[in-house]
């Protein structure tokens, strides 16, 4: 039987045995999911705990759970940033989703000279936080990725470049070889990068990253450095 796994955050105290009354996932367990006593689950809070239940009472006002055992947490290795032009439609949406489960562990959308896009709501960067959970909670992985606001191109440079490793993705880039533990990858726009936004990347002695010999959409040259960088 599959077991369902739930991000919490800190609104839940994982404790050993207590009710749950947390309306959000009442509702999914009984009327999406229809969950009986006895059903095993996983509730993690992305920040130390993962830990395994069983259901041992469930109504629709609450849930009784027993833990059963802590579980090991699975974490990148690699601390990755995903600084991506925008894009348009859902494609931001499928970035952020393939993305979490693939490993990034911070994702910055940035506002380029060529980007499709540059009006992010709130409302947008929530529903990017929502796909982001869900992603983290089907693949298994125990964090859930930071997703900060919109940031223009020159200055998430100047404010990573100091931090971390920076490379940007190019079909003409070399093959490197990164051995830093925190790296971050520069997607550009569909429309590609600007010549004053090379000349800043040179300026600021940022590598490429050969992402392949083919011209990629943007979202598949995310998804393709993405898996270069992982250990």
């Amino acid at each position: 039987m599959k077991i369902h796994r739930f991000y919490v955050g800190d609104r839940i105290d994982l404790k050993h045995d207590f009710w749950l009354h947390d309306e959000e996932l009442l509702l999914q367990w009984n009327k999406v999911l229809r969950f009986r006593s006895g059903q095993k689950i996983v509730l993690f809070d992305g920040e130390r705990t993962d830990r395994l239940y069983e259901i041992t009472e469930i109504t629709a006002q609450e849930a009784h759970l027993k833990m059963t055992t802590d579980l090991n947490r699975k974490l990148p290795e690699t601390e990755i940033y995903l600084l991506w032009s925008l894009l348009k439609k859902d494609k931001n949406d499928w970035i952020i989703q393939k993305g979490t489960e693939l490993g990034v562990s911070n994702f910055v959308p940035i506002i380029s000279e060529r980007c499709d896009r540059t009006d992010v709501s709130s409302g947008r960067i929530e529903r990017w936080r929502k796909i982001s959970i869900e992603a983290a909670e089907q693949s298994g992985r125990s964090d859930v990725p930071y997703i900060r606001e919109p940031l223009n191109l020159v200055k998430a440079i100047d404010e990573y470049s100091g931090k971390i490793t920076l490379l940007v993705a190019d079909e003409e880039g070399e093959r490197q070889e990164v051995e830093n533990k925190i790296v971050g990858v520069l997607i550009g726009p569909e429309g590609g990068w600007s010549d004053s936004e090379r000349q800043i990347f040179e300026d600021k002695s940022i590598a490429n990253i050969n992402i392949g010999n083919f011209t990629l959409r943007a979202e598949t040259a995310a998804i393709i450095a993405v898996s270069k960088l992982i250990k």
